[in-house]
């Protein structure tokens, strides 16, 4: 099977829009292929608000998620393959999803790839997720 990932992030984005809330993904920019803003990365992570606002041309494709947006003023395409994209969540009160493994072979080695984990929506705020090892569930948290 097809990862669900892309599937999921298209329907929660529309969930948070439709909320009037604004929707944001957490992105691991040390995934190849990432082109984002190097100077906003921070601990290998970076928040990103794909509201309807903020965003020109958001294509959440099957693939990997593009757009164009401003970054202290200066214009960029932002290019994020579908395996980076760590969680899709609302910026006002945290609720989302984060996304863990699928069964089955990575998207490198052929279909199945990554999708949800089984521990349902979670986090609040703004960050870097927190690593699971001794957690249930994943989290994310507040970063200034």
């Amino acid at each position: 099977m097809t990862s669900s990932r892309p599937y999921l992030l298209r329907a929660l984005w529309e969930w948070v829009t439709d909320n009037g809330f604004t929707p944001h993904i957490l992105v691991d920019a040390t995934v190849e292929g990432v082109a984002v803003p190097p100077a906003f990365v921070e601990q290998g992570k970076i928040t990103l608000n794909v509201g309807p606002s903020a965003v020109q041309a958001l294509n959440l494709g099957d693939d990997a998620v593009a757009f164009s947006a401003r970054f202290a003023g200066n214009p960029m395409d932002v290019y994020v393959p579908m395996p980076a994209v760590l969680a899709i969540y609302a910026r006002e009160n945290g609720q989302g999803m984060m996304f863990g493994s699928e069964p089955g072979p990575g998207p490198e080695d052929g279909p199945g790839g990554d999708g949800p984990d089984d521990s349902g929506p979670s986090g609040s705020g703004e960050g870097n997720a927190k690593p699971a090892a001794r957690r249930k569930g994943p989290a994310l948290k507040v970063v200034k």
